[in-house]
C-alpha cells in the first residue's frame, strides 16, 4: 500500500509542478506581450468553447463524475494507507504499546535461525498470522519442521501480544549443487 501512496503523491506533485510552471510561463508571456492569446495555451479559442457549455452538458457531467470518482479512490487509499501495527498488552491504562509486523518477523526469524540445521528463514508477519519459511541446511530435513514450529510458536507466545497470531511453518530441504 505504501508504494501506491508514494506513486500517487509523486504523480500529484508532478501535476502541481506542471500546473505551476504553465502558470508562470503564461503570466510572464502576458507581461512581455500584453493582449496576446497565450504562450502555450490558446486561451481565446478555449474561452469560446467554454462559453458554449452549460452545467447540464454531457462533457461537463462526465468530467465532474470523473473528478468525484478520483476523489473517492484517493480518499479510500488514504484511509487504507495507515501504518499496520500489532498491539501488545498495555502496562498501564494510560499507556499503549505497539510493534510493527517487521519487528515481530525479525524476532521470530532470529529464534528460528538459531536452530540446528537451519540455513535460512523468510518470515512474514501480520496481525493474525505469522508465516515462516525455513530452508534446511541438509537435503534430509527430519524433524526440522517440528523444531522450527515449536521455536516460532514459543517466540510468539513469549511476547506480550493482546491476540496471538497463528503460526505456520514450511520447510524445504537444501538444494543440490
Amino acid at each position: 500500500m505504501r508504494v501506491v501512496v508514494r506513486l500517487l503523491t509523486s504523480l500529484a506533485g508532478l501535476v502541481v509542478l506542471a500546473g505551476g510552471a504553465l502558470l508562470i510561463v503564461e503570466v510572464v508571456g502576458v507581461w512581455v506581450r500584453p493582449g496576446s492569446g497565450g504562450v502555450l495555451v490558446p486561451w481565446s479559442a478555449a474561452r469560446a468553447v467554454l462559453r458554449g457549455l452549460t452545467w447540464r452538458d454531457g462533457p461537463v457531467l462526465a468530467v465532474a463524475a470523473g473528478c468525484a470518482a478520483l476523489g473517492a479512490v484517493l480518499l479510500l487509499i488514504s484511509l487504507l494507507a495507515g501504518r499496520r501495527v500489532i498491539r501488545l498488552l498495555d502496562p498501564a491504562p494510560e499507556v499503549t504499546v505497539t510493534t510493527d509486523p517487521r519487528s515481530l518477523a525479525r524476532v521470530v526469524g532470529h529464534r528460528v535461525r538459531a536452530e540446528d540445521g537451519v540455513a535460512a528463514t523468510a518470515v512474514t508477519a501480520r496481525r493474525k498470522r505469522v508465516r515462516v519459511k525455513v530452508t534446511g541446511r541438509f537435503r534430509v530435513v527430519g524433524d526440522l519442521r517440528d523444531r522450527a514450529a515449536t521455536t516460532a510458536s514459543a517466540a510468539v507466545e513469549a511476547l506480550p501480544l493482546q491476540r496471538g497470531p497463528r503460526v505456520s511453518v514450511s520447510v524445504s530441504p537444501a538444494k543440490e549443487r
